[in-house]
Parts: structure tokens; sequence; C-alpha cells
């Protein structure tokens, strides 16, 4: 049981980032436990949320949600906590009851806690209406099925995640981009991600365990033996990324 909760603690503080979010929750709701008088407002944005998270830390909830459901999804039951309502709800609380120090504290808290937003790598120019980058609607346009065939899976270089499956749910990947901040193990992301020199024997049994119809990948990506030699088809060229077909997974 210790362990099924150290889990649920490890899916608690990746979820909550770098952790200031989730103390800076916490802190909102003990405070509105203690200063909201208005039942239905305390009840909804600090006791109910209590006892969700009382109930996400307790292995049994685990052993359930793991019986019914996929494991890896449990962090969901953090979306049913209000989390940015609290804080904001809280801040606001306590600017309204105490005007100096609450002026003074929530304004420390937002200059302490913000960060330029430009700086994020997915902070990037619009090229098109779906505001991603224009090389992965492209590249998604090649593979995506046609309407009524099953969905397909295929791998991507990192920095391409976080766009394909905003842009194209038709496409699924065999691993996400929380996979180096996780540190799980995942076969087709030590093949295609890890090495300086890929592998392509141990990249293609890799993605054919996890039935990956296609790999994307740089056009000058070092790889030991040309895809295309171990019985690829190479599909197209876009803006710099070769897409490759696996003929074995082909439906």
């Amino acid at each position: 049981m210790y362990g099924i909760f150290m889990e649920c603690w490890v899916i608690f503080k990746l979820y909550g980032g770098n952790g200031y979010l989730l103390a800076l929750y916490v802190a909102s709701m003990l405070y509105l436990l203690v200063a909201e008088k208005d039942m239905r407002k305390k009840l909804v944005m600090a006791v109910a949320p209590l006892i969700i998270l009382v109930g996400f830390f307790a292995p049994f909830t685990r052993i359930v949600f793991a019986a019914v459901k996929e494991g890896d999804t449990y962090y969901r039951i953090l979306w049913m906590i209000p989390m940015t309502v609290s804080i904001a709800y809280a801040g606001c609380k306590l600017f309204m009851d105490h005007k100096r120090i609450g002026l003074a504290v929530v304004s420390a808290i937002i200059i302490l806690g913000g960060s330029i937003v430009y700086k994020n790598e997915y902070m990037l120019k619009a090229e098109n209406a779906y505001h991603i980058p224009q090389v992965v609607v492209d590249v998604c346009d090649v593979i995506s099925p046609e309407e009524g065939e099953p969905r397909v899976r295929a791998v991507f270089p990192s920095e391409l995640l976080h766009f394909v499956r905003q842009y194209d749910t038709s496409i699924l990947m065999p691993y996400g981009r929380d996979v180096p901040h996780n540190q799980y193990y995942n076969a087709v992301h030590e093949a295609f991600e890890k090495p300086e020199v890929i592998n392509a024997g141990e990249l293609l049994e890799a993605t054919r365990q996890a039935q990956c119809r296609y790999i994307v990948m740089y056009k000058d990506r070092a790889i030991d033996v040309k895809l295309e030699d171990m019985g690829l088809t190479l599909v197209e060229t876009v803006g710099g990324y070769n897409i490759y077909e696996d003929p074995e997974l082909l439906q």
C-alpha cells in the first residue's frame, strides 16, 4: 500500500510541475477552509477538493481506477479540482478582507510566480489558423487516415509531439512529450531519441512492437542503416523531415 501511495505522490508532483502552483493551491484551500463564511462557496472550492485529494491518495482508489481504466490516466482525477479558480478567489478574498496585507501578498505571489511567456519553447509566430508550425500540418496531412479508416500510429521527433495531437487526433503516438520528465522507460523513445546514431534494427523492433506504421525523422538524422534498406518506404519529404511507412504494418 505504501508503494501505491508513493506512486500517487509522484503523479501529484508531476501534475503540479515545479511545485509552485501546488503549494499555492494548498495554501489557498486552507485559507478558504478557515476564512470563507459562505458554506456553498467553501464546499465547492475547499471541502469537495479536499475530499477528492484524500481519495486520490488513497491506495484503494488507485487500485479500483487501474482495474476499470488505463492506469496512466490516473492524474485526470485531479482535473476535478478547481485549482485556478480557488487560487484566484482566495487571492481576491484576501485582498478584500485585508487590503494592505492582501495587496502586498497577492502582488508578491504574482511577481515571484510569473514568467515571460515569450520565453516558452512552444511560443511561436502563428503560421496558420491552427497556431501550430506549418510543417506539422503538412506532415499530418500526408499520413492522416481517410474518413472511416482506423487511426494510425506514428513516431515523431520530440519537438513535434506537442502539436500533432492538437491538430489531428486520428494520429496516435507511442509516447508523449512527458517521457523525459517522467523518466519511465519507452522502447521506441530509447531507440529513436536517445542515441546519437540510431540503430535501425533496434528502432524497427521497437516501432513494430508498438504498431507504429509511420516514422517521421530528420532527413539528415544519423542512422547506421537506411530505413529504405530495412524494407520501409519513403513516402514523402516535408520541411526537412522524411516520412517512412512500414509495409509490415499496413492495414
